[in-house]
């Protein structure tokens, strides 16, 4: 992701407060629907879609950081179809009930939601979103742990990686017990607590205010301001009228 947000691509070339309030709104449309809105959300992916154009970011990169996320998706929604078993709409002979609508509702939000934000950090890169971000009055703390943690967990998930795989070699190769997952959950605490201190040492010595500067600091121009209005435009557009319906009423109509 910090590589992909080191390309110059009209989308990083976009001011990151535009990309960034244009993003939160797309998410909070996104969650504004009913849970049985599927149509209508449809429509609303045209805005990852145009950001993955406009970044030329590779979908398999993305789409697989978006399935490593779904399984959440699943159990949040996996009990629907069971406690709603209201019927909501019908496809051919079968009858669908309002839990299975419900279901792909989450589903497709989860989906909507995550491609935009990847597209976001993955044009942006994380450092300059956070910067844009308290430049748009966030919280100095909270920008401040947005990053470090960004920074910080692969720091985390390496040194993960690396004590699985001695605990491997020195068992043969095969996978490590229960409790001594345990084991090397304490160590790995251990370890990320001494770091962290470690970390926090060396911040204050170099003068760390915990004040996010961007390296290329950029200003809001027109095309930023007008990318933010197209953006705002369209999702009002797709939040009053089902854009789905509208389409495929004028498509029925032009045929006949």
């Amino acid at each position: 992701m910090d590589d992909l947000g080191r390309l110059d691509t009209p989308l990083h070339r976009l001011d990151a407060r535009a990309k960034a309030l244009a993003t939160l709104a797309f998410v909070a449309v996104v969650a504004s629907f009913n849970r049985y809105a599927v149509s209508a959300l449809v429509p609303l992916a045209l805005y990852p879609i145009s950001l993955i154009a406009l970044g030329r970011l590779p979908i398999r990169i993305l789409a697989r950081k978006v399935l490593a996320v779904a399984p959440l998706a699943l159990v949040v929604g996996a009990f629907n179809p069971w406690f709603d078993r209201q019927p909501r709409a019908a496809l051919g002979p079968w009858t669908i009930s309002g839990g299975w609508v419900s279901f792909a509702s989450i589903l497709l939000r989860c989906a909507l939601t995550l491609s935009a934000a990847l597209a976001l950090v993955a044009g942006t890169g994380m450092h300059r979103l956070c910067a844009a971000l308290a430049r748009l009055g966030m919280p100095r703390a909270f920008v401040t742990q947005l990053w470090l943690l960004y920074r910080y967990l692969f720091l985390i998930s390496g040194q993960a990686a690396r004590t699985h795989r001695a605990a491997r070699l020195r068992g043969g190769g095969r996978a490590p017990r229960l409790w001594v997952f345990a084991s090397l959950i304490a160590r790995l605490l251990l370890r990320s607590m001494d770091r962290a201190d470690a970390v926090y040492r060396a911040m204050q010595a170099r003068g760390f205010d915990s004040e996010m500067r961007a390296l290329r600091p950029t200003e809001f121009r027109p095309r930023d301001a007008a990318f933010l209005a197209i953006c705002l435009a369209f999702f009002a557009a797709a939040r009053t009228w089902n854009l789905s319906e509208t389409a495929g009423r004028l498509l029925l109509g032009s045929v006949q």
